[in-house]
């Protein structure tokens, strides 16, 4: 029988099934980097999903990649995030903002200082990035100095903080999809000679430090990290010694007793099962593209304890209703993921709302 509908303990939060939220760009925050007036309602409509783990969120001005996605380094960011926060806690959900610095996966022209991207070698992604002006090659990075590196562990440490005084109930820090974190970990992006490069131990460095800032801050019960082992995101590659940076990472992060570890499962099964035997807390493994008849496949086999979903809850406010009576799911709109307004947002009918059509 599978574990689906049992309740779990998340660091701080308690929650009555195994599903969440993965974190979506959505791209429709003000151009400073508040959060859009629908994202209350666009959170709040999936509270149900117990853990909803925000859209990736810029620790600082450096952090920003993606043209309208938010912050959560200013006033006027916190109280953006305040309004989401209430609205889910008010329909019994909990919310994680993902701290996502994305490094050299930037152009200038998206960013409010316009400056050059920040990242561990002065090495190109190679792809191109959507701006105000189409599509444009991404630019060299400037590596980061010993200084930047502190820095930006400070930068995390402060927008940690900031997410709780704007009511959250933790932080996810993205390790993953190709963006600063990962840059450390992967040979064709990282050739620094300091103590942040070389060695599996220093690779893992910059992400483990993050974690210690951070749970020292807002307490361990309250950090998440998120992970891709394996992904050629944004142009990366681990090289032969990625398995041991993530031992290595995952080691320390254990020390630390964070609330949880998410996992973007990229198929290398015999890892998944090594990484459940490192980590000790919640795991969560996320499987993108599978099919709905295997969304608790992990949950079955005790690799994983919760499963997060994305486009399904995307498309369906109501997803943990759906499944639990067998009820059809709408469909996604891939045109409308990015940008816009309400279509494809928050317009995507619930069961109940059909039903009062009828």
């Amino acid at each position: 029988m599978t574990k689906l509908w049992s309740p779990i303990q998340v660091g701080r939060m308690t929650l009555s099934h195994r599903l969440a939220m993965s974190p979506m760009t959505r791209s429709r925050a003000l151009p400073d980097g508040t959060p859009g007036a629908l994202s209350p309602l666009y959170y709040a409509q999936r509270a149900s999903l117990g853990l909803l783990i925000s859209e990736g969120t810029q620790p600082s001005a450096d952090g920003q990649g993606y043209l309208l996605t938010p912050g959560i380094y200013t006033e006027s960011h916190i109280a953006g995030f305040k309004r989401i926060t209430d609205r889910v806690h008010d329909a019994g959900g909990h919310l994680v903002i993902q701290l996502m610095h994305v490094g050299r996966v930037s152009h200038p022209d998206n960013t409010p200082h316009h400056r050059q991207a920040l990242a561990p070698s002065a090495i190109a992604p190679g792809i191109g990035m959507f701006t105000a002006s189409g599509m444009q090659d991404i630019p060299v990075p400037r590596a980061m100095t010993s200084e930047d590196v502190l820095a930006t562990i400070e930068q995390f440490r402060v927008a940690a903080a900031a997410a709780i005084q704007a009511g959250a109930d933790g932080v996810e820090i993205h390790g993953a999809n190709g963006y600063l974190i990962h840059q450390f970990f992967a040979e064709n992006a990282n050739v620094r000679r300091d103590s942040y490069g070389g060695s599996p131990e220093n690779r893992a460095r910059f992400g483990i430090e993050v974690a210690q800032a951070v749970a020292k801050e807002i307490g361990a019960d309250r950090t998440g990290f998120r992970i891709s082992p394996g992904s050629p995101a944004a142009g990366l590659n681990e090289g032969p010694n990625g398995p041991e940076v993530y031992r290595v990472l995952i080691r320390e992060l254990a020390r630390l007793n964070l609330a949880y570890l998410h996992v973007l499962h990229r198929g290398n099964e015999e890892f998944l099962q090594e990484i459940r035997s490192l980590w000790p807390n919640v795991l969560l493994v996320n499987r993108a593209g599978r099919p709905l008849e295997k969304l608790t496949m992990d949950l079955d086999a005790g690799i994983a304890d919760i499963v997060p979903v994305g486009t399904w809850a995307l498309a369906n406010p109501d997803l943990v209703r759906r499944l639990k009576e067998g009820a059809p799911l709408n469909a996604p709109d891939p045109e409308t993921f990015y940008g816009g307004g309400a279509r494809g947002y928050t317009d995507y009918p619930t069961l109940a709302e059909l039903a009062s059509k009828r």
